[in-house]
């Protein structure tokens, strides 16, 4: 038996975004935004860490923006293209600590993926704008996570257009990231028990890998990359 921990795939706020996607109660997916971050520049030690060593990664935008990559994925399929800008802004020793990359797919929707890994606080993740309404999901990160949050704060909400209203989810985002990474234990265990199947395959893995390495192509080159081109 083979999964991938991806955590996105499991946490209850994604999966009811997805659940709103297909069941088109909010109309066509027009557009994707999914924020993600980290404060590594304010954790001791980082810059002499196995995540950033050459050879043993690949800089921090293919260490973490993996996540919200695979999260579009997840939720849309895999895109056509994308065009991408990488850069380091804080420090040589932490490569790659922003980036912001903008997947196409066949059917003309767009979803952006926007990552700082200098970020000290943050609220939305994610906005998934739809002919009939949006989403958005606040919390849904380390720094929108570990820092207070304001009174009354949201995990999810949507507006339908027919309501003409926004209606607020139940859930309530974890008090802090180390309990979302936590709630991949029961998937896990029910996937080696054989009682769900893998959180992601093999396969979807070598496909966010293609989604990174053509943001990083495109970055490098200044054009729009094909998936098709990279070799995986």
């Amino acid at each position: 038996p083979f999964t991938l921990a991806w955590q996105m795939r499991v946490d209850p706020v994604n999966l009811k975004m997805k659940a709103l996607v297909e069941s088109g109660v909010l109309g066509r997916v027009l557009m994707v935004r999914r924020r993600h971050g980290l404060p590594t520049h304010l954790w001791p030690g980082f810059a002499q860490s196995w995540h950033v060593k050459p050879e043993l990664n690949r800089g921090m935008w293919a260490d973490d923006a993996a996540h919200p990559a695979d999260f579009l994925l997840w939720l849309l399929g895999e895109p056509v293209s994308v065009m991408a800008e990488i850069g380091t802004l804080v420090s040589r020793d932490v490569p790659d600590d922003h980036g912001i990359a903008v997947y196409r797919y066949a059917s003309g929707i767009m979803a952006e993926v926007v990552c700082s890994f200098a970020c000290v606080a943050g609220e939305n993740t994610t906005e998934i704008t739809c002919d009939r309404g949006v989403i958005v999901s606040n919390h849904g990160d380390v720094p929108s996570t570990n820092v207070p949050r304001p009174p009354g704060g949201i995990a999810l909400k949507w507006y339908r257009q027919e309501t003409g209203a926004w209606e607020i989810s139940d859930l309530v985002a974890p008090a802090n990231h180390s309990a979302r990474i936590m709630g991949l234990a029961a998937p896990l265990r029910e996937f080696l028990e054989g009682r769900r199947p893998p959180i992601a395959t093999a396969e979807e893995g070598r496909t966010a890998l293609k989604m990174i390495l053509a943001s990083h192509v495109s970055s490098k080159e200044g054009r729009r990359v094909a998936l098709a081109e990279i070799r995986a």
